[in-house]
């Protein structure tokens, strides 16, 4: 081959790759333009929310608080969808399977995108790979209550009651695998007393049998129980908080008997993986917007509910230590080997 044949292949080869070169760049501009157009037009329809538990909860609280604040806000309605059963599962891996769009979102707890995945080998999503995190929007405190009739008014001495005629006790949470039944689990263990745990399909039935005493004591979420507490049909034990909580100062903390001792339920809002990030960045904005209005925190405050939001990367970061973090207690209270 000549000198000269050389050359021109060689320049043949530089421009096929400038050429390539510029394509990619094309692409990549138009890509980005195309996705803040999906941003700018977004919502142009109805969004829905799936609560993936029952009305009347905590998750269920924030989620028509969000609804309202964004169809307010958008001027597109947005519907709340209570989707209940096996621990917030169903609803989850309903939007996990929902079209990566922005148009169908997910109230979150903290059991179903750090708890069940460890817990229950047949949940149907991966956390991390089936949803685009958007933003945490509130925390909840976890209370410990007994029947105002059960004759214990401390840690101690539920703990003595305990030792005084094992696997006698029983305690009640909203659910198999809710931080609320992970909480009693992880007090025994720590208390080295043995209870039975009875699970309900949400927390009002739950209480119910808590208030006459067909469960001696529950975890529970201080949204649903601090009214009950107030009326004198419940006794508040202790928080599960590491402090007291401003609004029930005389309420002690367990780890103030069982050091190290600390759960609690925190609820985000998520999209299906996939979804435009873009848009995930708008309803992210839009949502810690909604989050700093003075009703929207007194309202929730008024049921125990902490407003909290975060960045998507935050969302992921927590996700991925709450993963480790629940795996060390299922596993060191044996709970896995229970089912």
């Amino acid at each position: 081959m000549t000198k000269k044949s050389l050359k021109i292949g060689g320049a043949v080869e530089r421009l096929v790759r400038d050429a390539l070169v510029g394509l990619f760049a094309l692409l990549i501009v138009g890509m980005i333009g195309h996705s803040e157009a999906i941003a700018q037009n977004y919502p142009s329809r109805s969004i829905r929310i799936i609560v993936p538990f029952t009305a009347g909860g905590g998750n269920d609280v924030l989620g028509r608080t969000v609804a309202q604040k964004l169809q307010e806000a958008w001027g597109q309605p947005v519907v709340v969808e209570n989707k209940p059963g096996a621990g917030g599962n169903i609803g989850a891996d309903l939007v996990a399977k929902s079209p990566a769009d922005g148009y169908t979102l997910l109230i979150a707890a903290n059991n179903i995108l750090s708890i069940n995945p460890t817990l229950n080998d047949g949940t149907p999503f991966d956390p991390l790979k089936d949803f685009a995190p958007i933003s945490l929007v509130g925390t909840i405190p976890v209370l410990l209550a007994v029947p105002s009739t059960l004759p214990v008014k401390s840690v101690k001495e539920l703990i003595s009651l305990a030792k005084s005629d094992p696997e006698k006790l029983t305690f009640g949470s909203a659910g198999y695998g809710t931080p609320q039944h992970l909480s009693g689990d992880l007090f025994a263990s720590m208390a080295g007393v043995k209870m039975q745990h009875v699970p309900y399909r949400g927390a009002s039935p739950m209480i119910t049998d808590l208030i006459s005493g067909q469960v001696q004591l529950a975890f529970g979420a201080i949204n649903t129980m601090l009214p009950l507490v107030k009326d004198r049909k419940l006794r508040a034990v202790a928080v599960t908080s590491d402090k007291r909580l401003p609004y029930l100062q005389d309420v002690p903390t367990v780890s103030e008997d069982l050091p190290g001792f600390e759960t609690d339920i925190w609820i985000a809002l998520v999209a299906p993986a996939g979804t435009p990030r873009d848009v995930v960045v708008k309803i992210n904005e839009e949502v810690r917007r909604i989050f700093t209005l003075p009703d929207v925190r007194e309202r929730l405050a008024a049921q125990g509910i902490e407003p909290k939001t975060s960045t998507p990367d935050d969302l992921t970061a927590l996700v991925k230590s709450d993963l480790a973090r629940w795996a060390k207690v299922i596993k060191d209270t044996g709970e896995k080997s229970k089912q």
